[in-house]
């Protein structure tokens, strides 16, 4: 069969106007979005009712389900090829709701910890799922499009998140009900796709979970300097994600006193990405993922300069943290999907796989590089800016070694 009749069976298969499709695509998004976002306000009452006496300490309740989220992506793609992808997926959202209801009762620490990680190696089967999904029926720049527009959507969620938090804190008190709106909005999304979701991959390309079979899949995915390449690039820009989600509330609150509307704020920074996604959704088929992702990593150097030098001479204020950090986010936003659609190019044959292992790297690489920005935080935004100049100094070494030299041309992948 060839690809046009693919993308043509795959998309009828489906089941949805492609309205709704990439609204679904988001929504799953989604769930991974909330499962970070949502409980930033609360971090401070957490540490406080669970004695956590280190401010920095309670960065891990965001780490840990990163750390979770990650490992579990290696798990899902390989069954998803096998067993397809509709079963997987309604089997670890309702995982997912399990894990939140858990971690609303956890009574330490560490056992808020357990349940973070429990809701990451859950909510991995929707990153997973949403490119495997995606790829079924999509490739190349289409992909790219397709992922941004969900991605525009997507980013909505940062934006509101922390205020959703917020109002449930003010409305319902105690932070264990953010976990109980987690498990309610994941169990929306189960009941969406056991009624609407048909699914994507046909019998007759579902792969084997053989040794032989899944040791090709990996070693083509982690051979292939476009698959390996762009994954690590990803996982440095999206580890610039996860420093600033990290350290916002300390950022906001402690260095600009800014307690009180520091979920506008951070929801400022956060339709940055938006932004990006958007405007990437509209050029992407146009001007191609090669440019737009380049051009993004050298202005994210450019800017980074920029920013440290500001902090350096001692003018750094919260309108110039804004500025330089939405600018930040807006190239990082810009690399994301386009990277992704990159790097998923040559191994679309067995999208499930790659995704697993691609989103491992991609997430298991943010949280380190994400970490170690953020567990640097000093009460000031220099550690930040240092870190986002170091991911566009290696990103951009990455994309030269994956390019051959070369930039700003219309390559493909072999």
């Amino acid at each position: 069969m060839n690809q046009a009749s693919s993308t043509t069976t795959s998309g009828s298969a489906a089941g949805m106007h492609p309205r709704e499709f990439v609204a679904f695509i988001a929504a799953l998004m989604a769930v991974n979005a909330l499962g970070v976002d949502l409980m930033l306000p609360a971090l401070a009452d957490m540490g406080a009712q669970l004695g956590v006496a280190t401010a920095n300490h309670r960065q891990w309740i965001i780490t840990a389900y990163m750390l979770g989220f990650g490992s579990g992506q290696l798990v899902y793609g390989p069954l998803a090829d096998r067993f397809g992808r509709k079963p997987i997926l309604l089997a670890t959202l309702a995982g997912f709701v399990a894990a939140s209801v858990f971690a609303a009762g956890s009574q330490t620490f560490a056992a808020l910890l357990g349940a973070r990680v429990l809701q990451g190696l859950m909510s991995a089967s929707t990153r997973v799922l949403a490119v495997a999904i995606v790829r079924d029926r999509f490739h190349g720049r289409q992909m790219a499009r397709t992922l941004s527009v969900a991605q525009m959507i997507f980013f909505l969620v940062p934006i509101m998140a922390p205020t959703l938090g917020q109002l449930l804190l003010n409305t319902l008190g105690p932070w264990r009900f953010i976990f109980y709106a987690l498990a309610a909005f994941a169990a929306f999304v189960l009941a969406w796709s056991s009624l609407r979701l048909v699914e994507t991959l046909a019998i007759e390309r579902r792969g084997s979970l053989s040794i032989a079979a899944l040791g090709s899949a990996y070693r083509l995915t982690l051979t292939n300097r476009f698959s390996a390449g762009y994954a690590i690039a990803a996982a440095m820009t999206f580890g610039g994600i996860i420093a600033f989600v990290s350290s916002a509330q300390q950022i906001f609150v402690e260095e600009f006193g800014m307690g009180d509307r520091f979920t506008y704020l951070f929801a400022a920074c956060a339709f940055a990405m938006g932004v990006a996604s958007f405007a990437n959704s509209r050029l992407v088929e146009r001007l191609g993922t090669r440019l737009i992702s380049q051009a993004a990593v050298l202005a994210l150097i450019a800017l980074s300069v920029g920013h440290i030098a500001v902090i350096l001479l001692g003018v750094e204020s919260l309108v110039s943290y804004m500025l330089f950090q939405a600018l930040s986010m807006t190239c990082i936003g810009l690399c994301g999907s386009n990277f992704g659609a990159m790097a998923m190019e040559p191994v679309g044959h067995i999208a499930g796989t790659a995704s697993s292992i691609q989103g491992f790297i991609t997430s298991v690489g943010a949280v380190i590089v994400g970490s170690l920005i953020g567990q640097s935080y000093n009460g000031t935004t220099l550690p930040l800016a240092i870190g986002y100049l170091g991911i566009g100094i290696a990103v951009l070494g990455v994309v030269l070694v994956v390019e051959e030299g070369r930039l700003f041309h219309a390559r493909q992948a072999p």
